[in-house]
Parts: C-alpha cells; structure tokens; sequence
C-alpha cells in the first residue's frame, strides 16, 4: 500500500500535545502550510516560463503562544533534522536575528527577519508530514507556516499574498544559504483545494486552474530515496548555456525564443548541448500551456501525455534525470490506467510524479516495487488548500 498521508487534525493534537508537555500550557495559535509537487514545467523558472505546481496534503503545523518576553523558544518535533530540536533567540529587534545553528531554525528565524513588523516573544512546537530532502519543498513549508504564524500572533496579515511569498523566499536565500526559485512559495501560501496554480515566473502573475473532473484520478508520488546528485555546478552550467543561448538570439530570455529561432541558433555552430538545453526549455514552456489547456477541457488523457513528453525532454535534451527516475518512470508507465509520468523538480534523485486512475493505485505500486531495487516511498495525492490558521479546540 502507499504511505498514508497523516490527517492534519492528526498532525494538530500531536503538535498541541507536544506544547502542553513542553511548556505546561495550552497553545492558543496553530497555523498550516503544506508542501508542494510540480505537475510539469521544470527548469523553466529561471528562463521566465511557466509552472504548474500543486499543493500537496503533507503540512508543516505549528502550534504555539505568546510568553510575555522578549524571547522566542521553538521546538522542531522532525526527527530528520537531527538531534538538536530547540532554538531560542530575542526577537525584540528583527535586525539582531542572524543565521546560525542548528542549520533547519535558519528558515525560522529568516521569516522573522523579513516579517513586516516586529513580534512579541512566543513559544512554539513544529511538527511536519513533509519528507525532508525529497523535493516536496518542506523547506517551503516550513517558511510559509512561520510567516503564517506570526501573521496569526500580531492578529495581522501581509497586505498582499505576494509580499508574503517574497519575504519567505528571501529568507530561504539570505538565512539559509539556498538559491531558489519563487514557485515553492508561491503554491504553499495560495494552493487551493481542487486546484493546480499556473505560475508565470516572467511577471509573478497567478491563475488558478481547476481539476473538475478530478475525483476518479489521483496523483502517486514516488519518492526514489535517491539522494539529489546534480551539483550546484551542473545546475549552473545548465542555466548558463539557457542565458547564453538567450544572449545569442538578442533574446531577454528564453521565453522568447521560439523553435524556429533554435534554427537559426544551430546555424551559429554553437556547441550541441546549447541546442538541446533550449530545445528543452522552449518545449516545456509550450507543455506547460498546452497542459492547462487540456485541464481546463477535462482531457486528462493529453494531460498525461505532455507529462510523459515531459520526462523524456528532460531526460534526453535536459539530461537531468538517473537510472533510479528512470526505471520508476518506465514501471508506472507499464501499467494501464497510467495516463503519464516524469521525474518533479530540479532531477538526478528525489520524486516522480505519475497521473493515474484510482483503481490501479495499488497494482501501480506493486509493479513498481517488483522493478525497482531501491526502497521508494509512496504517496497519494490530489490538490490541496494551501497555509491555513487552524482551529483550536
């Protein structure tokens, strides 16, 4: 069977049983953010195309109260962020707030430091259903749910959803040292039940996108625990041909660049790999598009199809995917009622992302575990609602 997504209710008492054992009182505040998969688009972000992420049902929770100090306390219950579970820093001067250890409170405290007022002194308790280091954006989770749980102390929100995502992801670049991109933050504070969010990475504009016809599909991700094995120097090389091949065209990016200009690039004699890492971007951009357009008719057959055009793209022009991606692909693929699947974010390890009918989840997993020599973990999922406060009892 796949893994069970715990039920955020679940994930809430644990929380708020954990801040009455830790501070001998109840919590007053709890707030959600979730995580994230990529449904198609990828590696398009940095070249000013489009994303199509999806919020998922795994949530970072926290749980927490104002202490009538100048101090915050918070207590991460993950046990894969290791061994050191507390930090404890002021927080009456957001300009004194520094990076430091441990390395997981960095995406904490960065959220302080860029929050739009300063905060009273409180106590909390996270606790998350995100696997850490798959590629579902725990990180983003994480962010999106501090942010929202300062928002819900001060009794006052962000006067713009975007202000909150752009606070969350200059904390994830200045506190804990991670370039990314703006997508992982996006969907967590604006994902929508029953629904995908078109991303336009040029001008920051948002649409979302119904899955109507959603309820006799579902979405598997299969986590390879295949550690990511793409360095940050092929991930620079490969943005840095996309750049080049943009500059060569007199370009701005390559979301301008259309198929007849990769013509007009070979003529150039520029180096093969250029060709293939634009051939790849401009495709996917049009991908993108075209699978909004199939969602919007209900046509999740083609829906399927550009994500399996999307996989080989990146395979073979990208050339970011591995043998384990591969292999979790070619098996899902093998059976009926799999409309389409690809490797979701940046590649070389993390996940795969399959659409298909409800009726053959458990055959797909059995298949895949027959075929695939490492140990994968399962989850199923559809579009979930993204950062919530959440009820207290």
């Amino acid at each position: 069977m796949a893994t069970i997504v715990p039920n955020v209710d679940n994930i809430k008492v644990k929380a708020f049983e954990a801040f009455t054992k830790e501070f001998s009182e109840n919590a007053n505040i709890c707030v959600c953010a979730p995580g994230r998969v990529n449904l198609i688009g990828e590696h398009t972000d940095y070249n000013e195309g489009f994303v199509l992420p999806m919020a998922l049902p795994m949530v970072t929770v926290i749980a927490g109260k104002r202490n009538n100090t100048s101090k915050c306390k918070i207590i991460s219950l993950n046990e894969a962020l290791g061994s050191e579970n507390w930090v404890e820093f002021e927080v009456s001067t957001r300009n004194s707030i520094k990076p430091g250890e441990p390395k997981w409170a960095n995406y904490v405290k960065g959220c302080l430091a860029y929050f739009f007022c300063d905060v009273p002194g409180f106590n909390a308790v996270i606790v998350s259903s995100v696997p850490v280091g798959a590629g579902l954006s725990s990180s983003a989770a994480l962010e999106v749910a501090t942010y929202t749980f300062l928002e819900t102390l001060i009794g006052k929100k962000s006067t713009k959803p975007e202000d909150k995502v752009l606070a969350c992801q200059r904390a994830e670049h200045n506190f804990a040292n991670v370039p990314c991109g703006i997508m992982d933050q996006f969907i967590s504070v604006m994902g929508k039940e029953g629904y995908v969010l078109l991303l336009d990475c040029r001008d920051l504009n948002t649409k979302q996108i119904p899955m109507s016809q959603i309820k006799d599909y579902v979405f598997l991700i299969i986590n390879s625990n295949s550690p990511h094995k793409l360095s940050s120097s092929e991930y620079c090389d490969r943005r840095d041909s996309c750049y080049e091949a943009a500059k060569k065209l007199n370009k701005k990016s390559l979301r301008e660049v259309t198929m007849s200009d990769i013509k007009r690039l070979q003529s150039q004699n520029v180096p093969e790999v250029m060709i293939k890492r634009t051939r790849h971007v401009v495709t996917e951009i049009q991908r993108t598009i075209d699978a909004v357009i199939a969602l919007e008719n209900g046509n999740f057959n083609k829906f399927g199809q550009l994500m399996n055009e999307s996989h080989d793209s990146l395979k073979n022009d990208y050339e970011v995917s591995s043998i384990e991606l591969d292999t979790l692909v070619s098996a899902a693929r093998e059976i009926e009622g799999v409309l389409g699947s690809r490797l979701t974010g940046a590649g070389f390890g993390g996940c795969t992302v399959s659409l298909l009918q409800k009726d053959v989840v458990n055959e797909v997993i059995d298949h895949v575990k027959a075929k695939y020599p490492g140990n994968a973990t399962f989850y199923i999922a559809q579009p979930a609602m993204g950062a919530r406060v959440l009820t207290v009892n």
